[in-house]
């Protein structure tokens, strides 16, 4: 039924005496409809005596009292594109971890002492033991911690068996052959041959980075660690890549920080390539090193590299805060706390390079200046106390952004943060 303007106004001043409260409508204007004929609309309205009239006119026609212009569609974070020439790499599709799925990595505690199988490798540079050591599991053993020692160890590569040691406790046998198969892919100062255990036969390797791996690798295979297949890959299934994202031509941001320990002569940079998640948020995904600097940390920066890739940024918080306390005979040098004007005496160049990386995660809001999350996303099992509340699979939280919100006592209680939302 085609009616005017005015008659639908007069429609409802008919109706509005017999309805409780105020009535509205709409009017719905063609766009062909002449603008003479329905400007003074709300007038007569209100001289009707009525409460609530709109009119509507979906156009271009000069005149309209109500109208939409169409607005840009909104980009989800995924769709994110950056045409100017500062960018960085995005990444579309993030796997969805359950929570508490990634072991705490800490030593166990021992008092009668463990067990360790010994290696003597022979480099150019010298020689120096390597002690993978092992527990007992299920009948069997496992190795848990790998040690270097000797006056000719190379430097650094005290950092890369810890930070391995760490892979050897989270209870994935698959991360913890990708983490041997990077460092033995490793290309160091220069090639030598090694010769292999079990009966010595010589076996070229890149350099003493690959030789150390290789040998870790040589110990897990005798104990059986990569025979059983019945383990869940918790780390593994919580990169949000498993390979390093290439860049295109127009390349990607980064950032970049010169580091100079005059106790060692070392003068080179640290750069931490960055790529922006489908939040938003931007992470490092990668770190390298440039310049004069012991070419053992080309191995621990492989490694991180892979750690900073696991979504929970608390994992690689972890890795980072337990080198900075990593200590270097004769290594020790007065260096600018980042972030601040002060200075402070650093134990080595491995624990300052640990500090500015997570001065930059810091910079980019994803971990504190203590390598702590900002947002607690719970995937990393972190220890907690007794009187702690564990984290539980629940509702979003609107506080720390966690689906970790449950019904506890009657109310909205959220186990990642402790917020307590509605009540009853």
């Amino acid at each position: 039924l085609e009616i005017s303007a005015q008659a639908h106004k007069d429609m409802v001043a008919a109706v509005a005496p017999y309805v409780d409260t105020s009535i509205s409508k709409t009017v719905n204007v063609p766009e062909d409809y002449p603008y003479a004929e329905f400007e003074d609309l709300y007038l007569t309205a209100w001289k009707a005596g009525l409460k609530g009239l709109a009119t509507y006119r979906p156009n271009n026609v000069l005149g309209s009292v109500l109208s939409v212009t169409p607005t840009a569609e909104q980009k989800q974070p995924h769709d994110v594109e950056i045409a100017d020439a500062n960018k960085r790499l995005s990444i579309k599709n993030l796997p969805a971890p359950v929570l508490s799925s990634l072991r705490w990595p800490g030593r166990p505690d021992l008092p009668d002492g463990n067990l360790a199988w010994t290696y003597m490798l022979n480099t150019p540079s010298g020689g120096f033991a390597l002690f993978v050591g092992q527990v007992g599991n299920n009948g069997g053993s496992f190795p848990f911690e790998v040690w270097v020692n000797g006056a000719d160890q190379p430097r650094g590569l005290g950092a890369v068996a810890k930070t391995l040691s760490m892979d050897m406790r989270a209870n994935d046998r698959g991360w913890l052959k990708l983490k041997l198969d990077t460092l033995a892919r490793t290309v160091g100062e220069r090639s030598f041959e090694m010769p292999f255990p079990p009966h010595g036969e010589k076996k070229l390797v890149p350099g003493v980075v690959s030789a150390f791996a290789q040998a870790v690798n040589y110990r897990c295979e005798k104990l059986g660690v990569f025979d059983k297949e019945d383990d869940s890959n918790s780390v593994l299934d919580t990169l949000f890549s498993l390979e390093e994202p290439k860049t295109g031509t127009d390349g990607t941001l980064s950032w970049t920080v010169d580091i100079y320990n005059p106790a060692t002569g070392e003068d080179f940079v640290l750069g931490l390539k960055e790529i922006t998640l489908p939040d938003g948020v931007t992470r490092p995904y990668s770190v390298w090193l440039s310049g004069n600097y012991p070419r053992a940390l080309d191995g621990l920066t492989r490694i991180l590299s892979l750690d900073m890739r696991v979504m929970d940024p608390a994992w690689i918080g972890m890795k980072l805060r337990k080198l900075l306390d990593y200590p270097e005979p004769l290594g020790d040098f007065m260096a600018f706390v980042p972030g601040t004007r002060r200075q402070q005496n650093w134990p080595s160049t491995v624990a300052y390079l640990a500090q500015l990386i997570i001065h930059r995660y810091a910079m980019l809001g994803v971990l504190d200046e203590k390598g702590y999350p900002t947002r607690e996303m719970g995937i990393l099992e972190s220890p907690r106390d007794d009187n702690e509340p564990k984290l539980m699979q629940g509702a979003l939280c609107n506080e720390c952004g966690n689906h970790t919100v449950i019904r506890k006592d009657g109310c909205d209680f959220c186990t990642a943060c402790g917020a307590v939302g509605t009540c009853g």
